[in-house]
């Protein structure tokens, strides 16, 4: 797959929704993962198994002031709000940072004005902060990735992918 993407959250404080979150992030092949404005009594995240921050970097920003996103890549807000694009139809950018909003809370004004994008999970009301990472991550993997289509109906097998080919060779000026 091309391209990268970090997660984080702006305001958590529970260590075991960033352990779990952290973890997810890990296995879902995340290249960073952040927190903005995390409770000042935030302890390690026994729940990260995988020990996620040994395998890829993990950005502690005490405010979104700053906070530093590689060249080209899109912040991407998480939210419940009416105006958000439902993640089924939403197209993922390349190079992304993907955050969401705190246990019992939402994302700042001032961190959604920062936003290239605002999504949001169609469901009836807000789930846990760490499962919907997960599912955003899922979504990523399985919409950008190289995965054969599914079949049509349960039974059947899934359609096998062809080959990538590849182009002519192209010379670009500098």
């Amino acid at each position: 797959m091309r391209g990268f993407f970090a997660i984080g959250v702006e305001g958590i404080s529970k260590p075991m929704n960033l352990g779990n979150l952290m973890r997810s992030a890990h296995a879902f092949g995340a290249s960073f993962v952040f927190t903005i404005d995390a409770h000042k009594k935030l302890d390690a995240p026994d729940s990260d198994t995988s020990n996620a921050p040994v395998h890829m970097p993990y950005y502690e920003w005490q405010s979104l002031g700053d906070m530093t996103l590689p060249r080209g890549c899109s912040l991407v807000g998480v939210e419940l709000l009416e105006n958000a694009v439902d993640l089924p139809s939403f197209r993922h950018p390349q190079q992304a940072a993907y955050v969401l909003g705190p246990e019992r809370g939402s994302l700042s004004p001032q961190l959604l004005s920062q936003c290239d994008h605002v999504i949001k999970i169609p469901t009836s009301f807000c789930i846990n902060v760490a499962t919907a990472g997960a599912i955003i991550m899922y979504d990523r993997i399985k919409t950008l990735g190289r995965f054969a289509e599914p079949p049509v109906s349960p039974s059947g097998r899934p359609l096998t992918r062809k080959p990538h080919q590849h182009g002519s060779t192209r010379i670009r000026n500098q």
